[in-house]
């Protein structure tokens, strides 16, 4: 030791500047070399000096990575990497209080004891060094600094409470990546800094930090070795940590070294507890707070004299106890559990037989386990290297480029590119050795390259998974209160300052459904809030858009295109109903209002165009009496009144009465009083709604595909839905109004009494089969006899008869056309002429002489009511007690029963004090019974 130079103590708590003093003293020297705990830390002091001094005088040396310029003046290093005997004018250690770490503490002691600039000397670190560094170096003098900020503690707060700025501080990987992923959802994110990553990869998730991107930053306890960070508080998920041997609860200065990264510079700090770790005891708080702790008392050792002779004299001097009462031996650290390991290898023992081999055998066992898999594992690879540094001199180049080959990708996930980045940490160590390998700036450079490839592969891994750009960057910009920039494209894409956020659906925000939980909270937020420009811009195309761009479903609801915008409610009456809207409360009360007007309009108009009729048979003030009042019935019906329920009525009516309805297009059927112009689709798809609102249905029945004139029953469906559709349920099928009242146009010239068989126009007309015909005869209260006959061949092919031609008085065009339509799809193939129309014919063998079978039904009017529960408004259905009926529809009363005849429609002479209403198709047969009688 040179006696001459100046060796100073500069101790205190963290955030006393003590580093950036260190650096001022070594600049003002020709010459210097400053040891830091980190290589993390190395690299950032690095960075400071050559921002002022320039790259060509400042040298980088850790582990892993080795900068050397030609014309070096600064040495930046880790504390192991040290080059040693370079009589530099300047020398300081940081973070000195390490002398008593398990692990690492014997090197810093090695270095308080032999390290020694030639002008001056520096040891930095807490105060409770002073009375070691007293007994081991007594020329040392002593430099107190004080925090230059106050720390306070500030208890428990759960991580979604966690204040913008903080860093929380686990002390395992898992841990760590756990809070992490809780901050991205609750909070939009966070970086990580762990001792294991990369310089490259700890200084981008800085940047992430440091930049303002995110709030919070995960860390282990490598944060307390003299990173500078803008921290202002730090929490600690957990008081203990695995030291590599055992879970031990952290002393109070190691607390305090890692909570005073809290507050930088003038700035005050606090610290606290977080997640499953119970809070500080009072007497540690005010302990980490006032700086006051415990003096240490021991330092680890290991001897630094070591023996090169043979192996087992290298172990027996690392081995070796200390004579000094403030110094203890070390325990066994990974290089000598190496070389302990490899000395029991027969072929490692018989090529280390030399000084020479021995100490390449100690080189080699001091390369770090940065893969950590197993210790058998690193003692093999160790071997490995060992073989060929002895054999060649150097490591073969193919060797070398298999390895790295091995590494060099970058697929996989966060743990797959940790394990990697361990590994090429090996080979970036081997490279950086002096004399190991053959092209050694060649190999440096490639595993470089290599670790800053898996690095940044690393850092954008950890950020996907760990950071919501999206959310972070939305929450950041609330915070500072700054306008938000939202945009829309036209497919409804929203995003704002640039990340997309969900979608606009008509007036209604959906966030994106990869955000959950206080992350999709923060988002709904922040988006709404920049979306509210963009609910006045669409509120005003909305109110002017045309209604042809809006519409109505089967269920009521109001859609502007592809978005729904709205629903219909009920109102005071059937034909005006209100309107609800679909629109964010974020939009505020103007552009609900707006699309609740625009959305009113729309169905008023609707209502207006599509029951022009009806609406105008409402404000007919011409009308009066009983007219009156039947026009109400229409107008409460929607247009469609079948004429069991009104059959008083209707007889009530006297001629001039039924003239006046009838200027409003009101056609008096035999089964129905109904408008023809409102069984058109558009009206009756409207109906169906309208009426659906008015009876509170919860779901909507839909309408009939439009133009058939006959359809399936509908199971289930609710009372009156047929008539709402413009049919009638008759049998398995129900058939359409206006073709049932032509239908009975053509049966009032046929014998009911008597029994007929069904022509070729009733077919027609109804699409059916002769089967499916018979069932809609009974389901309209015939009885249809089945019988069969022989097959009589006509003497020579007939045409086939017309389609029926005969129309009802007030038969609209557009119904015929609809009939027309109908069916050409529904009518069976065999319905072509008079004979096949009228029977089914049974298939014969042509060969066969036999003569062919056809089966025919006879119909004659029933006198009872419909058969079957199929039809809600059939002749005598829906009386009130009336009796219930077998399968057949008939009555289930006693044998011999008088048959039950519908009440309002019968075969029976009307009273004779009021004639026979003319409309009635079946009048003649009406006539012809009374005379009968």
């Amino acid at each position: 030791m040179n006696g001459a130079s100046r060796i100073v103590a500069v101790l205190g708590p963290t955030n006393t500047g003590k580093t950036h003093y260190a650096i001022e003293r070594m600049l003002g020297h020709r010459t210097g070399v400053i040891g830091l705990p980190l290589r993390l830390l190395a690299r950032e002091v690095y960075d400071k000096i050559v921002a002022i001094r320039g790259p060509s005088v400042v040298a980088l040396v850790t582990g892993e990575e080795r900068i050397v310029p030609p014309r070096t003046q600064y040495w930046v290093c880790t504390v192991e990497a040290m080059p040693e005997g370079m009589g530099t004018d300047f020398v300081a250690i940081d973070e000195i209080q390490l002398c008593a770490d398990p692990e690492r503490g014997h090197v810093f002691t090695d270095r308080l004891l032999r390290m020694r600039g030639t002008h001056e000397t520096l040891f930095l670190g807490a105060d409770t060094m002073r009375g070691p560094i007293a007994a081991l170096v007594p020329q040392a003098q002593f430099a107190r600094r004080e925090r230059m900020s106050q720390l306070v503690y500030t208890g428990s707060k759960k991580i979604s409470r966690m204040p913008p700025r903080s860093a929380i501080v686990g002390f395992s990987v898992e841990n760590v990546y756990a809070i992490a992923e809780l901050l991205r959802r609750q909070k939009g994110g966070a970086a990580v800094v762990m001792g294991a990553l990369s310089p490259r990869t700890r200084n981008a998730q800085v940047e992430l930090y440091q930049n303002g991107e995110v709030d919070y930053l995960v860390a282990t306890d490598a944060i307390g070795m003299g990173l500078n960070l803008d921290v202002n508080h730090v929490a600690f998920s957990s008081l203990s940590k695995f030291d590599g041997r055992r879970m031990r609860p952290l002393a109070p200065n190691e607390l305090a070294q890692i909570a005073g990264r809290a507050g930088r510079g003038m700035s005050d700090g606090t610290f606290g507890v977080t997640g499953e770790a119970s809070p500080l005891d009072e007497g540690v708080a005010q302990a980490i707070m006032g700086s006051r702790f415990t003096p240490m008392k021991k330092l680890n050792w290991r001897n630094a004299a070591l023996r090169f002779g043979s192996v087992d004299a290298l172990i027996d001097s690392l081995e070796a106890s200390p004579d000094n009462e403030h110094l203890v031996k070390a325990r066994p650290a990974d290089d000598l559990n190496a070389l302990k390991s490899l000395a029991q290898v027969p072929e490692v023992a018989a090529r280390a037989s030399d000084g020479p081999s021995i100490r390449l055998l100690w080189d080699v066992c001091r390369i770090p386990d940065f893969r950590g898999i197993s210790h058998a594992e690193h003692a093999s690879l160790l071997e490995s290297i060992f073989g060929h540094l002895h054999e060649r001199g150097t490591i073969p180049e193919d060797f070398l480029a298999r390895q790295i080959r091995r590494i060099d990708r970058t697929d996989g996930d966060i743990d797959a590119l940790s394990k990697r980045l361990a590994y090429i940490r090996t080979w970036t160590y081997v490279a950086q050795r002096n004399g190991w390998v053959r092209d050694e700036s060649h190999w440096r450079a490639e595993t470089r390259a290599v670790e800053d490839r898996v690095s940044d592969a690393l850092h954008e891994c950890l950020t996907q998974r760990f950071v919501d750009r999206r959310t972070s960057v939305l929450l950041r910009r609330l915070k500072q209160k700054e306008a938000l920039l939202a945009e829309v494209n036209d497919k409804g894409e929203v995003t704002v300052e640039g990340e997309f956020v969900g979608r606009l659906e008509g007036f209604r925000f959906i966030p994106d459904k990869s955000a959950q939980g206080t992350e999709a909270k923060a988002l709904k937020s922040a988006s709404l809030q920049a979306l509210a420009p963009q609910f006045h811009l669409r509120a005003d195309r909305f109110y002017n858009a045309p209604d042809t761009e809006i519409d109505f479903t089967d269920q009521g609801g109001l859609m502007w295109g592809e978005y729904a915008v709205g629903k219909l409610v009920a109102g005071a009456e059937p034909l005006k109903p209100m309107v609800e809207v679909f629109v964010d409360e974020a939009a505020g009360p103007e552009v609900e209002q707006k699309v609740q007007r625009r959305l009113q309009h729309f169905i008023d108009r609707k209502i207006a165009a599509l029951f022009e009729p009806l609406l105008n048979l409402s404000r007919d003030e011409e009308l009066t009496g009983l007219a009156k009042g039947f026009a109400f019935r229409m107008v409460e019906a929607l247009g469609i009144l079948p004429r069991a329920g009104v059959a008083q009525e209707v007889k009530d009516l006297d001629q001039d009465a039924r003239g006046a309805l009838r200027k409003h297009g009101i056609r008096f059927g035999q089964f129905t009083i109904f408008m023809p112009l409102l069984l058109k689709p558009a009206p009756t798809r409207l109906r169906l709604v309208l009426w659906a609102l008015a009876n509170g249905l919860q779901e909507f029945p839909e309408a009939p595909p439009p133009g058939l004139v006959t359809v399936p029953v509908a199971k289930g469906a609710p009372e009156g839905y047929d008539t709402m559709c413009g049919y009638r349920n008759a049998g398995e099928r129900s058939i359409r109004i206006d073709m049932l009242e032509r239908l009975a146009d053509m049966l009032r010239a046929e014998d009911s009494r008597g029994g007929f068989e069904a022509k070729a126009d009733m077919l027609s007309i109804t699409g059916m089969t002769l089967e499916q015909f018979a069932d809609l005869m009974q389901g309209l209260g015939y009885k249809a006899e089945r019988g069969e006959r022989t097959k009589i061949k006509p003497a020579q092919p007939t045409e086939q008869p017309p389609a029926a031609t005969a129309e009802a008085p007030t038969e609209t065009a557009e119904a015929e056309a609809q009939s027309d339509v109908a069916v050409a799809a529904e009518a069976p193939a065999e319905a072509t002429d008079s004979t096949e129309v009228e029977a089914e014919a049974t298939a014969a063998d042509p060969a066969s002489d036999e003569p062919e079978v056809e089966v025919f039904y006879t119909f004659t009017w029933g006198r009872q009511a419909n058969r079957g529960p199929r039809g809600d408004q059939r002749q005598g259905r829906g009386k009130p007690g009336g009796k219930p009926r077998d399968g057949r529809g008939k009555p289930q009363g006693k044998k011999g029963g008088k048959p039950q005849g519908a009440k309002t429609f019968s075969s029976r002479p009307p009273k004779k004090e009021k004639a026979i209403d003319p409309d009635n198709p079946f009048a003649a047969a009406l006539m012809g019974l009374k005379d009968g009688n």
